[in-house]
């Protein structure tokens, strides 16, 4: 006895395994912005700038 399959239309809600998960580089600034490391890296620069200012300013 054969099985008899009935094909249907492919559902146009569903999206293609291949762009389920986007590509690392076109998530964008604000998620490179979103990494503790570099979160970090930044204060620090930062925290310098703010601190050889500050002594150029007022103790120079």
């Amino acid at each position: 006895m054969a099985h008899i399959t009935r094909e249907t239309a492919p559902d146009p809600t569903n999206q293609p395994a291949d762009t389920a998960y986007p590509d690392p580089e076109s998530r964008g600034c604000l998620y490179a912005l979103s990494q503790p490391p570099l979160i970090l890296f930044l204060t620090v620069i930062g925290a310098l700038l703010l601190v050889t200012g500050v002594h150029d300013q007022f103790l120079l």
